[in-house]
């Protein structure tokens, strides 16, 4: 049996280890070439909401194209006194409540006395064309994901502010 001495067994370690953080490295990337998205708060660039939600709402796109049929993070910052609606969606939504008191409700009408207030932390699932509202009495964050591509569709169509002048 040969022996190799100790420093050799050591640099063919360090190769073999070498190549599989590599390896582990490389797999982190999407076929796209789209690597992890890491972000700080200070990272988070504000703008406003989209024209489907009623204006005063500030939103920040964490990952992805909300528009495109692909997983998107959104985060939404919502002002005291903010209302959505009754509204649908074609795909799931998946809400995070961050900060503030979220207030959620399901049906055709926003009815402030139904909805639930929903602290940080707290989690909303609701599968696509459930009708519901929602609204805000102090300032809240919310994170929004799903898989795009991410629309409103209003119960009323009079509530859409696309169509109101």
């Amino acid at each position: 049996m040969m022996r190799y001495p100790m420093a050799a067994r050591i640099g063919v370690a360090i190769a073999v280890f070498s190549m599989f953080v590599g390896s582990a490295l490389a797999q982190d990337s999407k076929p796209g070439g789209e690597a992890h998205v890491v972000k700080s708060p200070a990272d988070v660039q504000w703008g406003d909401g989209p024209p489907s939600l009623p204006k005063g709402l500030k939103a920040a796109v964490l990952h992805g194209d909300p528009g495109k049929p692909e997983p998107y993070t959104l985060l939404l910052k919502m002002p005291a006194g903010y209302k959505v609606p009754s509204h649908w969606h074609s795909q799931d939504e998946n809400v995070t409540v961050i900060s503030g008191t979220f207030y959620a409700g399901m049906g055709d009408k926003l009815d402030a006395g139904k909805a639930m207030g929903l602290k940080p932390g707290a989690y909303v699932f609701m599968p696509a064309k459930m009708h519901h509202y929602a609204f805000a009495k102090t300032p809240t964050v919310i994170e929004v994901h799903g898989s795009g591509p991410f629309d409103m569709n209003y119960v009323d169509p009079a509530d859409d502010p696309q169509k109101k002048k």
